[in-house]
């Protein structure tokens, strides 16, 4: 009996992952696609934006996309993967067999389990190198749209002081965890706070206490603007506060974030993003798992009571309500307003209970 059950348990198991990979793949494709769409659109009017630069560019970056999407992957492909147990009567001939609920649920529990902690370790930090390639070879491509294509926080804003005053900094692109800048605008301020300079660089790289900037044009109210192939202005920022000041906590891989939030701590900066990002990483096997349980209540009020469509919609819009949850915790627990582990954490942990006491309740009465 027990070999049996191994052998049930294995073919549960790829019929569960073999659904959810299907799905996964296919919202990758699509996504690539409209991705690629829209960076064809926004480039068509540069020299070197050709079809080959723009599908590698699309392409590196659809990985780290798709990190929003495994959530809903694992949702619809557990309804799929328990439709077609049902349907087939499959589910039906194990519980005669004397297999309970949780016998069947299991294995699909291990295989959302399982994806996340892939996701997590080897997808997470595979995906952030590859967004990084991507920013890199797009770099300067798209001029002041660049922040939109390429970034998802909008325009950044730095306020810095330096030996020669205090400047305003404005960057289209961050690359290298913002120690290079592409599209950067920079105004300048002199001891006594009045406006000295405007500056417009094609490129900003972080060297010691300075901005080494290239292809930069000078604006002044009092002469004609100047071009520099090469320009520097002092700053008192470091690496670290750069990096907490403006690079994205997604931009940064699972094995390299309590690193970043040990130095953000030793500089007395706040790492409440970044300590946010690695409890988000950190919890998602359990909300892949709570997106099993609330597949797994669709499936089995459907063997009998009927009303799949009714039903199905109400595990995805059950699915819907626990992203947005997620998506809020990340708001409050980013502001510092919730602990960052209690931001992270709870979506999935309620999901998961709401799952268990709902079975409980279908199963045992």
């Amino acid at each position: 009996m027990s070999i049996t059950r191994r052998t049930l348990a294995t073919y549960f198991s790829w019929r569960f992952l073999g659904a959810i990979l299907g799905l996964f793949a296919l919202a990758a494709i699509l996504i690539f696609i409209f991705d690629l769409l829209e960076l064809l659109r926004r480039g068509g009017g540069e020299d070197d934006a050709g079809l080959i630069r723009i599908s590698l560019i699309s392409l590196l970056r659809t990985p780290q996309l798709m990190e929003q999407v495994l959530p809903f992957a694992v949702l619809f492909g557990s309804i799929a993967a328990f439709l077609a147990l049902s349907r087939k009567l499959e589910l039906v001939v194990a519980r005669a067999a004397g297999v309970s609920v949780w016998q069947f649920i299991a294995p699909a529990l291990i295989v959302g389990i399982g994806l996340g902690v892939f996701a997590v370790t080897v997808y997470n930090p595979l995906a952030v190198v590859l967004r990084a390639q991507s920013d890199e070879i797009a770099s300067g491509l798209f001029g002041r749209e660049q922040n939109f294509l390429m970034q998802t926080t909008g325009a950044t804003w730095l306020r810095q002081d330096g030996l020669d005053g205090e400047s305003v900094l404005h960057a289209n692109q961050i690359l290298a965890g913002g120690a290079r800048l592409y599209g950067v605008t920079i105004f300048s301020f002199d001891r006594d706070g009045y406006f000295s300079e405007r500056i417009e660089a094609r490129e900003a790289r972080l060297g010691d206490k300075v901005w080494n900037l290239s292809d930069v044009t000078v604006y002044t109210t009092e002469a004609d603007p100047r071009k520099y192939d090469v320009y520097t202005i002092s700053t008192y920022l470091t690496p670290t506060e750069v990096r907490e000041s403006i690079a994205a906590p997604e931009s940064i891989g699972f094995w390299d974030l309590p690193r970043v939030i040990e130095l953000s701590q030793r500089a007395g900066l706040p790492a409440y993003r970044y300590s946010l990002q690695y409890q988000t990483l950190l919890a998602r096997p359990v909300l892949l798992a709570a997106m099993v349980l609330i597949a797994a209540c669709v499936s089995l009020r459907v063997t009998r009571m009927g009303g799949i469509g009714r039903l199905i919609l109400g595990g995805i819009l059950a699915g819907f309500v626990l992203y947005v949850l997620s998506e809020l915790g990340k708001d409050l627990g980013g502001a510092g307003i919730v602990p960052p582990i209690v931001a992270a954490w709870a979506p999935g942990v309620f999901g998961v209970l709401m799952g268990f006491t709902i079975l409980l309740h279908l199963e045992d009465g």
